[in-house]
């Protein structure tokens, strides 16, 4: 079995199309943001923590030279020279506490696609559940084609904990990825979390990363869980 190196080594994400694993669970979506075009010149992508937003935001910005901006960092006075490109925002729902951030995003929207360029949005639920107060806003968004990441089949879930562990520099054992997709809770965010603890463990007791390590913690964590009910 290949020793896992106790160094506590920097997280760097992946982000390439060819790091993103395709299964039903997320086929429409890459289908979507491969598209050449959309309808109206914009698109609401939505799925859980973790489901790959980002990554297709990014795969989508490399290929069409476009950028990718937080919601939460949107500036009135960036939004010309942000037009002149497509561009992505990501996370709108967490403006919408800020009726400044809202007008801007308005201004960058309208811009953006009076220029005939794309405009991609990304939230965690559908968009109309997002509830922006400033309602012209928040109809354009309902007004864009949406596509939703589902939650993960086990193909993806695995493919999924297979490039955490990879973004880690983590080796972990033959046989841990197949028992954590069978027993852990089905959700990117679980599994996030789960190849976090693992890391940390693995590298508190200097040890591998192995089946017996994963069984030990989804038991403390399912005991947590009962403790809380």
């Amino acid at each position: 079995m290949a020793t896992q190196l106790s160094f506590d080594l920097p997280s760097k994400t992946a982000l390439g199309r060819e790091d993103f694993f395709v299964s039903p669970a997320n086929a429409l979506a890459v289908a979507m943001i491969s598209a050449t075009s959309w309808p109206g010149n914009k698109l609401v992508l939505s799925g859980p923590a973790g489901s790959g937003k980002s990554h297709l935001a990014h795969v989508w910005a490399a290929e069409t030279g476009g950028r990718i901006v937080q919601a939460v960092d949107l500036r009135y006075e960036d939004v010309p020279e942000l037009a002149q490109l497509p561009v992505a925002v990501e996370d709108i729902p967490l403006i919408a506490d800020d009726p400044e951030q809202q007008k801007t995003l308005f201004h960058l929207h309208n811009l953006i696609l009076a220029d005939g360029r794309a405009l991609l949005m990304t939230g965690r639920a559908a968009p109309n559940l997002w509830h922006l107060p400033l309602a012209d806003l928040q109809s354009r968004v309902e007004g864009a084609h949406h596509v939703a990441l589902e939650a993960p089949d086990d193909a993806l879930l695995g493919a999924v904990l297979a490039k955490l562990f990879t973004d880690r520099q983590l080796n972990p054992g033959p046989d841990v990825i197949a028992y954590l997709v069978k027993h852990m809770n089905r959700s990117f965010e679980t599994a996030a979390n789960m190849v976090t603890e693992l890391d940390r463990v693995a590298l508190d007791e200097k040890r591998d990363i192995t089946r017996s390590l994963a069984v030990r913690l989804l038991n403390t964590e399912a005991e947590q869980s009962d403790t809380r009910d």
